[in-house]
């Protein structure tokens, strides 16, 4: 079997999602590591008046890439940038787009989704379900395509005791969700939303969880393999130590935390902290697609699942979480700090209630308050409510079985793809 950059020698590969955080960290390391690949084609959508090539153009030039500009200098001449819109038919390709994809594309990395917790069912589900549908069926006329790799996640069975490397089929049929979406005005699609998303957390993991499903049912002979991540975020190792560019998921806790705002969270001392450094991820996403892609002729007839988590091997709690944020925020603090930071888990309810009424909401309230009276738009209070349900959401935990990652171990890696959690210190790295 070949190593990891010799597959990908000489192939072209079509990135979905490559303006988001673990789309970029992708688009970079597959240059990087991988540097004989052809092209990569980015599917990307105008924003605020930007054309998708202007788009790719700003990314490219970031820090994020400074590593590669050095090593690859022309580098940028293998991203070809196609104007795309997931919420649109057809992704909005133009007919010569697709063919191009149709004739070229060799390995396809479905990286778009929205990972909005609060997101309207509606929308969650264009954007996770049936943009993931348009992609296979694009898929589907690509003639030389090896592998189709789908990002999912590790809370996608979140309602499960154990999730194992298997697709489980949903409590929804997606099918019928669609066509009953289809009709409904958005009032009772938000009034239905509890009852439809059964025992998930959000509409995030629903609609990930369906997608997974998807996948299963509308890949047909296609060779497909399934990505899940857990709790995503700042970079481990590479391009550089702590690399994040956005505040969802742990950042925004810690980064509230730091300036004071978040105060109380509801969770358990000895609850894993599932957390895992988006460079093991991209890691793990590129061996996944290296190592399916190699059995395209001893294809396994269940489509391989990728557990990419942490909590299994070398947990990290999130009593140790909160005694580093403090430490590390007390030690280093942020400027324009809200207040000192000092953050506090309560796992009571009531006492984590009592505290956030006292802590969070009245300081909300009465800053909202003084926004008003300044003639500017109140805003506290409505991230209050976000931030709760991130903490609701990423404090929970999940009892994840990985195996794959003990089997790409065992072929010799190259050590440029490293993503066995054995050695890695979530308290050094928390206190760096």
């Amino acid at each position: 079997m070949v190593n990891i950059p010799e597959y990908y020698a000489g192939k072209n590969v079509l990135i979905s999602g490559a303006t988001g955080f673990m789309g970029k960290v992708l688009l970079e390391k597959l240059l990087r590591s991988c540097p004989e690949v052809r092209s990569v084609y980015v599917l990307v959508r105008s924003k605020a008046g930007q054309s998708p090539k202007a788009r790719i153009s700003e990314i490219v030039n970031s820090k994020l890439f400074e590593k590669l500009q050095q090593d690859q200098p022309d580098f940028a001449e293998k991203i070809i940038a196609v104007n795309s819109d997931l919420t649109q038919p057809e992704l909005n390709l133009s007919k010569a787009d697709q063919s191009i994809l149709a004739e070229n594309i060799d390995i396809v990395f479905h990286c778009a989704a929205t990972v909005r917790f609060s997101e309207p069912l509606k929308d969650a589900v264009q954007l996770n379900v049936l943009a993931t549908q348009m992609m296979l069926a694009l898929a589907h006329r690509m003639k030389h395509l090896e592998v189709f790799i789908h990002i999912s996640t590790a809370y996608a069975n979140c309602n499960r005791e154990l999730i194992e490397e298997v697709v489980y089929s949903p409590s929804v049929d997606y099918r019928k969700l669609i066509d009953t979406l289809d009709w409904m005005d958005d009032d009772l699609v938000s009034t239905l939303t509890p009852k439809l998303i059964g025992e998930h957390p959000n509409t995030y993991t629903f609609t990930k969880s369906l997608a997974e499903y998807m996948v299963q049912q509308e890949a047909g002979d296609l060779n497909v393999g399934i990505v899940r991540p857990s709790i995503v975020g700042a970079s481990w190792k590479e391009p550089f130590p702590g690399w994040i560019d956005n505040f969802n998921g742990p950042s925004g806790i810690f980064i509230a935390a730091g300036k004071g705002i978040l105060r109380t969270m509801r969770a358990s001392n000895n609850a894993v902290a599932d957390l895992v450094p988006v460079d093991v991820v991209i890691n793990t996403t590129l061996a996944a697609g290296w190592y399916s892609g190699s059995q395209v002729l001893n294809r396994p007839k269940s489509i391989p699942v990728y557990n990419c988590t942490t909590g299994g091997i070398n947990p990290f709690r999130w009593g140790e979480v909160e005694y580093c944020i403090n430490m590390s925020f007390k030690t280093n603090p942020l400027e324009q700090a809200f207040r000192r930071p000092n953050v506090n888990l309560r796992s009571n309810p009531f006492t984590n209630q009592y505290w956030t009424t006292v802590s969070h909401t009245l300081p909300a309230l009465l800053y909202d308050g003084y926004l008003t009276l300044m003639g500017r738009k109140p805003r506290w209070k409505q991230g209050q409510k976000e931030q709760c349900l991130q903490c609701l959401f990423l404090t929970s935990a999940v009892n994840v079985g990985s195996i794959r990652a003990c089997v790409f171990n065992s072929k010799k890696m190259p050590r440029a793809f490293f993503f066995f959690f054995f050695f890695f210190s979530f308290r050094e790295q928390a206190m760096l």
